[in-house]
């Protein structure tokens, strides 16, 4: 029994390094300014849409447009009409070049909390010049031709689009675009957008001639370079779809890992039969593809020779166009904040598969739903994120409270028994065995269980990371206040022990820096405080090394976790005061009213460790 205790403070211990190491190497994303924008000479190479590859009934004739079509300059891009879009949640325009989405801003969401700060931009122009501009993230629509015409006689991404004079598109005023090739084909794209994030796309064209035409349509979204954002193993970011109800998720750095496709390069194609969507996601934001009726091939691709572009793709089949006929194919395009509750309506009243798991569930998923359901329902009752998360978490320990129980008691067992076996350890010096056997007989005697609370521990580890994972995608976290000092709750704490928590006359060092990481705020020294107080309520190892990596632990993890964002600390802090509160009750009603420095209190009546009488 004594190796098995062992054993479990050994494998305690090594779980504890393990979320040391990783916070090291793999530490909480911080917020940075995009990277500079391309130059005019990089705009040239890539002004245009990433290649389109042939739909798998178009016969190898679809169009390649970043060889086929000439590069523009940015003179063209510049002088390019736009569309403006101005809706309750989103703000931006639509360029005619294409008629491509490429400039678009959430009204709701700030980058930072100043009161001249910026929306945050979700997509960004190729002809970004300035030094802070962003990199070119965009939607563009096209049609692939299937024989009879050749790639420049159908729109493609350096197709310019006629739209009506004065044209603003809004929820109450949609806008119809139209190209004419000169030999026979009308092609007219008319978009509509909602109140939310949602736009939905008809393509038609319309057949004057005396033959019938074979076109495909196709949507593609893509991306020059990686986001801004540090990527995290407890996050994804990347590439995400549904195919047929199969969720897919792919992080960019496996973008390059892509099979080699003839004719596509680095590209995973998928045939979707019934319904499903495909995009990118960031941990707040998400662009995706939506056709509203099946079947489609979603593409999953990368570009990287003489370029960095990521890109999704929505390829509907041919379509058969017969002399003096429209025919026509609608999509949905999803851009904005991954907002639950918007995107469930989406899911349920437009018919879009499972698109509520666009948001990251992480492995527990049927725990996390639940969860997250219930947090926003403690944030639509309470009106303050902070104290929803403190109710949350109340309410989890008490569900999970018969588990922790058994768990709490039989570490008062262990606390009550630990004189006695630091006793029976001198008595038996180097002699392994006969410390073995006295041992047994002690836990038989007392009738203790070592590894008694180590299931109960195992059995709530699931519940409490799939908690920590909702209270970190959730989106009502950014820029939600709780009170006094925290102002975002997705930010780490403003406050710093450097300056003296305001009182000195200069900043707190930038994030991401070496003396952010000592820069402690109040949470922080909070979560350390509470991770002390509840340590020694805990058995301390027999082994000396083994006690002092446990006292140095609190401390050691006030430092790392301190520069997560503030909800997630708070989160931490309310459970560690909880379960503190918890244990130190128990361990009363069974005895055992512990003084957390170190001096234990029995009420069986025994001696205390002087030797004095109770």
């Amino acid at each position: 029994m004594e190796n098995q205790n062992k054993n479990l403070i050994i494998a305690a211990v090594l779980s504890a390094l393990v979320l040391i190491g990783w916070t090291v190497f793999f530490p909480p994303e911080q917020t940075t300014n995009p990277e500079g924008g391309e130059t005019v000479s990089d705009q040239a190479a890539s002004a245009t849409a990433p290649t389109i590859a042939p739909t798998p009934d178009a016969l190898n004739t679809a169009t390649q447009d970043a060889k086929n079509v000439a590069n523009a300059t940015s003179d063209e891009l510049a002088n390019i009409p736009r569309i403006p879009v101005q809706t309750p949640d989103l703000k931006g325009s639509i360029s005619l070049m294409g008629g491509r989405f490429d400039d678009l801003s959430l009204e709701k969401y700030k980058e930072t909390l100043a009161d001249d700060s910026p929306d945050v931009r979700l997509l960004a122009p190729i002809s970004g010049t300035e030094p802070n501009a962003a990199k070119p993230y965009y939607v563009v629509y096209g049609w692939s031709p299937a024989g009879g015409y050749s790639a420049d006689q159908v729109p493609g991404p350096r197709t310019v689009w006629t739209a009506p004079e004065g044209a603003k598109l809004t929820p109450d005023t949609p806008v119809t675009l139209t190209w004419d090739n000169g030999a026979g084909l009308i092609f007219r794209r008319t978009i509509s957008v909602d109140d939310d994030y949602m736009f939905t796309v008809q393509q038609s064209v319309e057949n004057t001639t005396d033959t019938e035409v074979r076109l495909a349509p196709y949507g593609i979204i893509a991306r020059h370079g990686l986001p801004p954002s540090k990527a995290t193993y407890v996050l994804h970011e990347g590439a995400v779809r549904m195919s047929d109800g199969k969720l897919e998720e792919i992080k960019y750095k496996k973008f390059g890992d892509l099979e080699q496709s003839a004719g596509e390069g680095q590209a995973e194609l998928i045939s979707v039969s019934e319904g499903g969507w495909t995009g990118f996601t960031d941990k707040y934001w998400m662009t995706t593809l939506a056709p509203k009726t099946g079947p489609f091939t979603s593409v999953v691709k990368y570009s990287g020779e003489n370029s960095d572009i990521y890109q999704t793709e929505t390829r509907l089949p041919v379509m058969t166009v017969a002399a003096g006929a429209t025919q026509s194919a609608d999509t949905y395009l999803f851009a904005g904040a991954k907002e639950y509750e918007v995107i469930k309506g989406y899911q349920d009243n437009l018919g879009i598969t499972k698109f509520v798991d666009s948001i990251d569930w992480g492995w527990f998923y049927f725990l996390t739903k639940p969860i997250f359901w219930l947090l926003h329902w403690l944030h639509a009752a309470i009106g303050n994120m902070g104290w929803a998360i403190i109710a949350l978490t109340c309410i989890i320990k008490l569900i999970v409270f018969p588990l922790a129980r058994k768990s709490y008691i039989s570490m008062a067992k262990m606390k009550e028994l630990q004189p006695e076996m630091e006793a029976l350890k001198e008595r038996a010096g180097d002699d392994r065995q006969k410390l073995q056997q006295g041992m047994m007989e002690l836990y038989k005697k007392n009738k203790v269980n070592p590894a008694a609370g180590c299931l109960p521990i195992l059995l709530q580890i699931p519940i409490f990371f799939s908690l920590y994972k909702v209270i970190y995608v959730t989106i009502e976290l950014y820029h939600a206040p709780w009170f006094g000092w925290i102002h975002d709750l997705s930010a780490p704490d403003p406050t710093s022990i450097l300056n003296l928590f305001g009182l000195l006359p200069w900043g707190t060092p930038e994030p991401g820096s070496f003396l952010f990481i000592l820069s402690l705020g109040i949470l922080p020294i909070l979560l350390g405080v509470s991770m002390w107080f509840q340590q020694k309520l805990n058995p301390a190892p027999a082994d000396k090394s083994q006690a002092m990596i446990f006292a140095w632990m609190p401390w050691i993890f006030m430092f790392m976790l301190g520069s997560f964002a503030s909800g997630l600390v708070l989160y931490w802090i309310a459970n560690n005061t909880i379960t503190f509160i918890q244990q130190y009750t128990i361990m009363s009603m069974h005895g055992k009213r512990p003084d957390i420095f170190g001096n234990i209190k029995s009420s069986f009546g025994k001696k205390k460790a002087d030797g004095k009488a109770k």
